[in-house]
């Protein structure tokens, strides 16, 4: 999957960019539909230690997803993002399943109507 990583106020060095990567791309495991995806790392002007935040937009067919977390590393909140999203693609799969099952339905009652 082709994703791009903005790093904002910092210049990420290679070993962050890679563990980004190989994290998103599990999600790819998980459903197979991903077209793309954009990554922003940011760090915030404030006295608090989780001043790490990192947001996540996945592209897919028909909806974009987002989660957004704030921690103490940019692993620990890409992690956290990532497991938000594989949330969202389940749900995502399940609201899928179901509509695709009542049109199925539907199909099968007009069938047997022309009977």
């Amino acid at each position: 999957m082709k994703i791009r990583v903005q790093s904002i106020h910092f210049n990420a060095d290679k070993k962050l960019l890679e563990f980004i990567q190989k994290k998103v791309d599990k999600l790819d495991l998980f459903f197979d539909q991903i077209i793309g995806g954009e990554v922003y790392l940011r760090l915030e002007n404030v006295e608090d230690e989780a001043n790490k935040i990192t947001e996540i937009k996945l592209i897919v067919p028909g909806m974009t997803m987002f989660a957004k977390e704030q921690c103490k590393s940019f692993e620990e909140a890409t992690d956290l993002a990532i497991e938000s999203l594989r949330k969202q693609i389940n749900k995502h799969k399940d609201k899928t399943r179901i509509k695709l099952s009542e049109h199925k339905a539907i199909l099968n009652s007009d069938q047997m109507a022309d009977y």
